[in-house]
């Protein structure tokens, strides 16, 4: 039955033979976690959440980002899975299309908090739940992705699979947990076709119930072990074309959490092809953004669907807007942080782009996904001049990878935004050595029982 064979690797996983290189890996997950997450945590809606379960809040052994506040364990997964999923610059496995760090590291974290295990165990429920969860993504295929969020449904078992491992489940209880779990899994993509905050409470929803899922299992919880592959179970509903034999194709042999995307840009991931080949075009060409007549975007079919927005007034709308961060990167070379802050979204020379931009489906490029994410940028000058590029894929990708150094960056600048400078530098060398520590008290995110602290 395919959820025993899922548990059993997920239980064998707690003592494998793990290389060097899929350990790395995992670490570089990790950092680009933190990296994401902590300025999530001071744009809303994490700090409405926290105000909302304040009452969960300074109790526990797990902690709340940034600051520590001690939380109940799926309460500190749910803020801080939330959290991670905010500011848009969470990972993505490419081929899923599954943001899996943002629910499984914030279930593995709360869960190593609470049992006080070591960085080695921590590491491995990391390792297990990206594998659970990207092969159940990549077994779903494409048509679930019409109308759910992958991120939202098939995180949750990321969530519970690396949940079960650190609270040590065994390998029945395991299958139960992600029985369980598939059944708690949902969010859907309307939810992010407007501007709403639902969108990061998605990963937040999964963490949370991943870790529910793996808790009531190792207390004698069961589910439908056939929830998956059952004529009414989730492949049927959720995807109709359902392929189970890529839910354990490699399990425990090939480590896709070695294949990870890890973002360049602080914006929705189906937005980066087209922001990176008007980059290039830019460097190429020489080309200022006040001398340009028109700008046309070629790409896929989520793309044209999800990012055709050419009016943004917010900065969720604008993190989802092909027209103004394709605008914002030939105006101000990236699209960071600063680019949602206020006086960057009404920027005159910004704006003034967004109306010559035009964006439509490409049949040829469309077929390549979700292996490929590829976008064709024609850019038209006012002296007649014409440029264009195709980008075949996306600067993070696997085969266009962030070394270790721009990884490290990534996570100085955006940790740089809500820690000191001192605290920062000390997180980062903690999580490059996370596999010889005993325990996940890291730098600055020991548990502290003041509610006020995150008030």
């Amino acid at each position: 039955m395919l959820l025993k064979e899922i548990g059993a690797y997920v239980s064998r996983e707690r003592s494998s033979e793990l290389s060097d290189k899929t350990i790395h890996h995992a670490k570089r997950a990790v950092i680009d976690w933190f990296a994401a997450t902590m300025p999530g945590t001071a744009q809303d809606p994490g700090p409405m959440l926290r105000a909302a379960l304040a009452e969960e809040i300074g109790h526990g052994r797990a902690v709340v980002l940034p600051g520590g506040a001690s939380a109940l364990t799926r309460t500190a997964a749910f803020l801080n899975g939330t959290a991670a999923h905010t500011a848009e610059f969470d990972d993505i496995h490419r081929d899923s299309a599954v943001h899996p760090g943002c629910a499984t590291i914030a279930a593995a974290l709360a869960c190593a908090q609470t049992t006080g295990c070591d960085g080695e165990t921590f590491l491995r429920g990391v390792i297990a739940g990206f594998e659970v969860s990207t092969r159940i993504g990549l077994a779903m295929t494409r048509e679930h992705y019409k109308f759910w969020h992958a991120t939202a449904t098939i995180s949750t078992f990321g969530a519970s699979a690396a949940a079960a491992l650190i609270l040590g489940l065994d390998e029945d209880e395991t299958a139960h947990a992600l029985a369980t779990a598939a059944t708690m899994a949902a969010g859907l993509q309307q939810a992010f076709r407007s501007d709403a905050m639902s969108k990061p409470i998605h990963a937040g929803h999964a963490a949370e119930a991943g870790v529910t899922s793996a808790m009531a299992a190792g207390k004698g919880v069961t589910g439908a072990l056939d929830v998956l592959d059952g004529p009414v179970g989730m492949g049927a509903a959720m995807s109709g074309r359902a392929d189970w034999s890529k839910a354990t194709a490699g399990l425990g042999s090939a480590y896709n959490i070695e294949v990870m995307t890890f973002k360049n840009h602080g914006c929705c991931g189906h937005t980066f092809a087209a922001i990176d080949g008007a980059l290039v075009l830019k460097q190429q060409h020489g080309i200022d953004a006040a001398d340009i007549d028109s700008i046309h975007v070629g790409t896929y079919r989520p793309s044209v669907d999800i990012c055709n927005r050419p009016d943004p007034q917010t900065p969720v709308d604008c993190r989802f807007s092909l027209h103004y961060v394709v605008a914002h990167a030939l105006v101000h070379g990236s699209v960071r942080l600063a680019a949602f802050e206020p006086e960057r979204m009404a920027d005159r020379a910004v704006r003034d782009l967004l109306p010559k931009i035009t964006l439509e489906l490409d049949e040829d490029i469309d077929s390549r996904f979700p292996g490929q994410r590829a976008a064709r940028v024609t850019i038209a000058m006012r002296n007649g001049e014409r440029f264009s590029f195709l980008q075949p894929t996306r600067k993070g990708d696997p085969d266009m990878p962030l070394s270790d150094e721009e990884l490290s960056d990534k996570f100085t600048e955006l940790a740089g935004s809500v820690l000191a400078e001192a605290e920062a530098e000390a997180l980062l060398a903690a999580l490059w050595g996370l596999e010889k520590r005993t325990s996940l008290d890291l730098p600055g995110l020991q548990a502290k029982p003041a509610r006020a602290s995150v008030a």
